[in-house]
């Protein structure tokens, strides 16, 4: 991918209806050659959610999306193909399937369910991370490489630890050149960070991406923060977790998990 020009101040640019281009700031992590999948993560959503209702309101939210990693995430052009599994006035299943060079590399399925005003038996956890703007930016491109990484704002409540951390990300870049996302798409298109802000092992002797990605929410997100409340376990046989309580200004939203491959890195 030529770099040598501007690069545009988002992490894709729309081709067509159905396809986009990835721009330098969605530079992988392990390859900076590849797509780093949060921003990719992110834009699923915004094609969901133009694709389905574009200017209306369903009364539908979205409580939870699964996203199957299948392949190799080349830096190039993607196609996000969108389908109604389960349609219904009250809960509607969605499938979106992104193609690289006509091949799936990405399926994602996700639930909508009705909005109903439940506030008098709302209740749950209720621990708040300590506001962004009262925390100092932490250098993650001093761990990771790539040009997603290079445009977040990181801001940890402390140092991150081997296998915890919580901290807040943000980013000044759109989602999508030109195009203003919903809250929710921008929220998603930054929780595949938490796999990189609680390194247990360094990047340069283990490699341990993430094979999918699951998000539940109880409340939509709001705001331009996400908190990640993050725990990295490994296992004795190669399999990893990546937990996350996940948070916005006002309080926890729900939960994400990404299952990891754990492997060491071949000594030359």
């Amino acid at each position: 991918m030529n770099t040598g020009t501007t690069v545009p101040d988002s992490y894709y640019e729309r081709i067509d209806e159905h396809r986009y281009k990835p721009t330098a700031h969605a530079g992988g992590a392990w390859d900076p050659d590849e797509l780093h999948f949060s921003p990719l993560g992110g834009l699923i959503v915004h094609a969901i959610e133009r694709q389905l209702a574009p200017g209306a309101d369903t009364g539908l939210v979205m409580a939870r999306i699964s996203y199957d990693i299948l392949g190799r995430l080349a830096l190039d052009e993607c196609e996000i193909r969108v389908d109604i599994i389960r349609s219904g006035r009250t809960i509607e299943l969605v499938e979106a399937v992104v193609l690289v060079a006509d091949r799936p590399v990405v399926r994602a399925r996700a639930w909508f369910l009705a909005t109903v005003d439940t506030s008098a038996v709302a209740g749950g956890p209720d621990d708040r991370l300590t506001p962004p703007e009262r925390l100092a930016p932490w250098a993650m491109s001093s761990v990771w490489p790539g040009g997603y990484i290079a445009s977040l704002d990181v801001r940890p409540l402390a140092p991150p630890r081997p296998g915890r951390t919580k901290a807040w990300i943000s980013t000044r870049h759109a989602l999508v050149a030109g195009e203003p996302s919903s809250p929710l798409a921008s929220y998603l298109a930054l929780v595949d960070t938490a796999n990189g802000i609680a390194v247990r092992q360094p990047p340069t002797d283990w490699i341990y991406p993430n094979v999918d990605l699951t998000v539940h929410l109880h409340r939509q997100p709001e705001g331009n923060w996400t908190g990640l409340d993050t725990t990295v376990t490994f296992g004795p046989t190669g399999q990893g977790l990546t937990s996350t309580v996940l948070h916005d200004i006002n309080g926890p939203v729900g939960h994400a998990q990404q299952m990891l491959t754990v492997r060491p890195i071949p000594k030359q």
